[in-house]
Parts: C-alpha cells; sequence; structure tokens
C-alpha cells in the first residue's frame, strides 16, 4: 500500500469544485504532499455511452478532462499542473471518495459544499453530506464562492480567525490541538466557543432554573478554561461561551468576529463510527466559511496534529 502523505480532492468539473482545487493545490504545495484530483462518473452514465450512442467512456479520457479542467483554472505553464494526479472512477461519488481516500492513504480531503449534484435549498451537495458522514479521515469544506488565487502564505489575510465549537466531551482536547497547530503556523487567533442550549423539558418549571444555569455556566467555565490551558504559549486564544441553538450561534460568532476557519468535530460511536452531527450538518448551511471536520481520533497521533509541531517552520513557509 502505498503510504506517501497525500491530498485528495474530488470534483465535478463545476466552479465550486474549481474554488476547492485551488484551496487543495496551495496545502499541497506548501506541504510538499501529493495531489490526487478525482472525478467519479456516474455508472448509468457510462453504461449508456457504452449502448451504441457514440460516445465511449475510458478512465484515460476522464482523466485527460480532468487535466484540461486544472489547466483552465491554473493555466498551461503553472508548476502546478505538473504536481497533479488524475484519478477516475465509476460508481456512487460518495462511496468512490472514501475508497480513493482509504487505498491512496490520503490524509486530507477537500471537498466543495456545492456542485453539479445540486443545492438543495440552503442544504449542501448530498456527495459532501455522505462524505462527512462516514468519513474517518479529517475534510475541508471549501464555500462555493471562487476564492481566487490562493497561497498558505497569504492564511492570515484569508484566515483572520479560527474557531473551534467545543461540546467540552474529550474529543475537544483534540480539536483544539489540531486548530492550534492550525493557528500557530498562519499566525492568527483562536476562538474557543462553547454553546449552553436552554433547557427543555417539563420538569424545568418545576426546577430552580436559575441555579441550574448557574451550574451549567460554572461547569462549561472550568472546562473551557482548561482547554485554554492547553493552548502553546504565545498564541492567543479566547475562550466565548454563548446561549442558544449552537449552530446558529457558531454561525453568528463566526459572522461577527470575520472568521475564516472553523475547525468542528464529527460525532461517532464504536459501532455506527464517525457521523456528523447536527450542529455540523447546520452549520454548513448557514455559514459560508471554510471548515475542517474531524472524525473521532483513531489510537495515536492524528496526522493534522503534525501541524502543531511543526508550526514554526511552516510559517516561515517551506
Amino acid at each position: 500500500m502505498n503510504v506517501r502523505p497525500s491530498i485528495l480532492c474530488p470534483i465535478d468539473f463545476s466552479e465550486a469544485s474549481a474554488g476547492a482545487l485551488r484551496y487543495a493545490a496551495a496545502i499541497a504545495d506548501h506541504f510538499a504532499t501529493r495531489l490526487i484530483v478525482l472525478s467519479v462518473e456516474d455508472p448509468l452514465l457510462t453504461q449508456a455511452a457504452d449502448l451504441g450512442t457514440g460516445v465511449l467512456w475510458t478512465a484515460d479520457e476522464c482523466k485527460r478532462e480532468i487535466e484540461r479542467f486544472a489547466a483552465r483554472i491554473f493555466g498551461d505553464e503553472s508548476p502546478t499542473i505538473a504536481s497533479l494526479e488524475y484519478e477516475a472512477a465509476v460508481g456512487k461519488p460518495a462511496q468512490e471518495i472514501l475508497r480513493v481516500a482509504r487505498e491512496r492513504s490520503c490524509d486530507l480531503i477537500v471537498i466543495s459544499t456545492h456542485g453539479l449534484t445540486g443545492i438543495r435549498k440552503l442544504f449542501f451537495g448530498s456527495t459532501t453530506e455522505r462524505v462527512l458522514r462516514e468519513t474517518t479521515r479529517p475534510v475541508l469544506v471549501t464555500p462555493p464562492t471562487d476564492p481566487g488565487v490562493v497561497r498558505v502564505e497569504d492564511g492570515k489575510r484569508l484566515i483572520r480567525r479560527i474557531l473551534v465549537p467545543v461540546d467540552l466531551s474529550p474529543a475537544s482536547g483534540h480539536q483544539v490541538r489540531v486548530a492550534s497547530g492550525l493557528a500557530q503556523a498562519l499566525g492568527v487567533d483562536l476562538i474557543l466557543a462553547h454553546v449552553i442550549e436552554p433547557v427543555k423539558s417539563r420538569l424545568a418549571a418545576r426546577l430552580n432554573l436559575p441555579r441550574v444555569e448557574a451550574d451549567r455556566r460554572s461547569i462549561a467555565d472550568d472546562a473551557m478554561q482548561n482547554l485554554i490551558a492547553a493552548v502553546p504559549p504565545g498564541l492567543h486564544a479566547e475562550p466565548l461561551i454563548a446561549y442558544g441553538d449552537p449552530a446558529e450561534e457558531v454561525a453568528k460568532v463566526a459572522r461577527d468576529r470575520q472568521v475564516g476557519l472553523v475547525v468542528i468535530g464529527l460525532h461517532g460511536s464504536p459501532l455506527l463510527g464517525p457521523r456528523m452531527g447536527s450542529v455540523t450538518y447546520r452549520l454548513l448551511c448557514l455559514s459560508p466559511t471554510l471548515v475542517l471536520a474531524l472524525p473521532p481520533q483513531a489510537d495515536g497521533v492524528h496526522p493534522l496534529e503534525g501541524t502543531h509541531r511543526q508550526a514554526n517552520s511552516i510559517g516561515s513557509g517551506r
């Protein structure tokens, strides 16, 4: 199995996926890793093409289409073109994306929120949704807007601040470690946010709610201070506690504080594996910003936590 570090960027030839490819190329160039550009074709269309239509689908032709797409984005003479690897597959997009990511030992998947799969009102593309529900690898979800030229060296200007919504579960520590490494690498501030949801219960009327709310706030304050204490010295990290609907409050903080990246966790269980929580789902619907979604941490150190140790060299370029 090939274990060389790599990034996977699925495309569907839409402008939204062009933006995702620009982000993926900037990250791959900065970290000197492989970038695999993947296109997944619908099996019904490939079968129809074979039934005497005069259009013959082949993997090689699909790879040439990907190469032409990349050349249009970066320019024929760009050194980025020479560093790309192209992959073509037939099947259900989400399944094929996850299969290629697994078989090619990809450390990160970069994918747009919207594409040719359709926009269901405020909901993001169904392929991205399914990838997030089943991934075991971090996923960087990019907004559908055209970012223009993307360079990691411009990270401070593009990102401005990193927001980490935490639920104060054991997984929150992993989120903070990854976000801290990225914040150090990019030279930006960190905001740790926890949202206390209102108590919704028939028992609420019988309880001493002011006392209950005070206890919840005290517990949250203590937990947030513990997370802040784990942030590396010299990195400015601000704790923030809000009340209300978690997705709406996180989206509001991202908008009001001009956050360029949200680092959020994907909930999971030992039986079902990683699953995208409702907060993550609604946040992607509400906030037009970059979102790094982290699956439940496996045994050992997660690849992205290496950014924490590499921060000094990354911050000054390769």
